[in-house]
């Protein structure tokens, strides 16, 4: 099984998001997107709040997912 991180934090710099509007924008959880952001590596996601985080940032998952292990 792999292992994952998501760019939350590097596309919300870029744009000048707050975690915030990430999470309204999205309609992904405040708490969901924080907890994404803290972790270094994952093993499980939520495939679907993925997708809605991609959608926000107007991103493919390929450029919101990055892949550490496999």
């Amino acid at each position: 099984m792999g292992l994952v991180r998501l760019r939350i934090k590097e596309l919300s710099e870029e744009r000048g998001w707050t975690y915030k509007q990430v999470a309204d924008r999205s309609g992904v959880a405040y708490s969901t997107i924080r907890s994404y952001v803290r972790r270094d590596k994952m093993a499980m996601i939520d495939y679907a709040a993925v997708q809605k985080i991609a959608r926000a940032f107007d991103v493919a998952i390929e450029d919101l997912v990055e892949v550490l292990e496999e």
